[in-house]
């Protein structure tokens, strides 16, 4: 199977303080048992701190990869460098970092951030190059940006470069996408209803290179739409939060994701793409939802789209891992056939 799989961390703000750690631990071990690539590990005012994180991850696993969300405004790039050289030598082995030039609008008031949504791009650009010029060079570097400064600043310790990291950008603007390639970032978007992929008259439209999604599949599609109500429960506060984000946001993602129509709740016929959970602010991704093959036929066509990366919602179960593993083989066999 040609696809990088990630889960997702559960987040600290979900769990009393003695139960985080050893769901952490768990869900680590299991990403691990079942195959997956790494784990995505989110970056925020309200959890705790995902360096950390990473830390217990990388003790508690053989060669799982923690991808980290990395935001501008909470440290120097230098820092960045710093932590990823140690992070090699004390552990040997690489990680991933997931370039995120935005964030909660409140987050970014409560940091003093009011940089426009594009500048943001520019400044994730510099703030990543300093990084890679950083890891990468055995020479001091000097670096003269518009966000960003540095003269003569050398790394030490050196990152050998089987440790180099690996880079993935969010995002769906046409300035995330930009950034993308100048730093030779993987691109990971919340994808749209894939027919949007595969129209031959949208021109503007980029190919599909990676995505954030959730996949829940039963072996019966009433049984995957009962769990998927259960989980995903439509209620008056979860519409009026998702409306007030939509609101005060401005992230291409969201708006694109917010104007689809016909998605969401309410709708008797029940699609296998789910925007839901989105509309209720259960969170953040769409999904997809249905039996297996119901939803394996729907995942090929992304992959056959050119998807080659995706970063799934956080695991609630074990076995949701399994069921999900086995329904991205049945899909990549089936994008083979296309």
């Amino acid at each position: 199977m040609n696809i990088e799989l990630f889960t997702t961390t559960p987040q600290s703000v979900d769990f009393e303080r003695h139960e985080f750690l050893q769901e952490l631990k768990k869900i680590a071990r299991q990403t691990e048992t079942h195959g997956y690539k790494g784990l995505l590990i989110y970056s925020d005012n309200r959890l705790a701190d995902p360096w950390m994180i990473t830390g217990m991850i990388l003790a508690e696993t053989k060669h799982i990869l923690p991808m980290i969300a990395l935001q501008p405004m909470y440290m120097h790039p230098y820092t960045v460098a710093k932590k990823i050289a140690t992070i090699g030598l004390m552990y040997d082995r690489p990680i991933a970092l997931n370039l995120v030039a935005g964030g909660f609008v409140n987050d970014l008031k409560a940091l003093g951030d009011d940089t426009a949504h594009d500048k943001r791009y520019d400044r994730l650009c510099e703030y990543t190059e300093i990084i890679q010029q950083l890891l990468t060079s055995p020479k001091a570097i000097s670096y003269e940006g518009q966000h960003y400064q540095v003269k003569n600043l050398k790394l030490q310790p050196a990152l050998p470069d089987h440790l180099q990291p690996t880079y993935y950008l969010s995002g769906s603007s046409d300035a995330a996408n930009q950034s993308a390639e100048r730093l030779g970032a993987h691109l990971i978007e919340y994808p749209e209803p894939v027919e949007s992929y595969n129209d031959a008259t949208n021109e503007t439209k980029h190919q599909l290179k990676g995505m954030r999604i959730g996949i829940l599949a039963r072996d019966t599609h009433e049984e995957a739409w009962s769990d998927a109500r259960a989980r995903f429960p439509e209620t008056r506060a979860g519409q009026i939060a998702h409306q007030m984000a939509e609101k005060t946001s401005d992230s291409e993602w969201h708006k694109k994701l917010s104007a689809q129509s016909g998605n969401g709740d309410g709708q008797a016929e029940e699609p296998v793409y789910w925007l839901g959970p989105f509309n209720h602010y259960h969170t953040f991704c769409p999904y997809l939802v249905g039996d297996y093959d119901e939803v394996a036929n729907l995942l090929s066509t992304y992959l056959d789209a050119g998807c080659t990366t995706c970063i799934l919602d956080i695991p609630v179960r074990e076995q949701e891992l399994i069921d999900t593993m086995n329904v991205f083989e049945k899909a990549g066999e089936k994008a083979l056939k296309l």
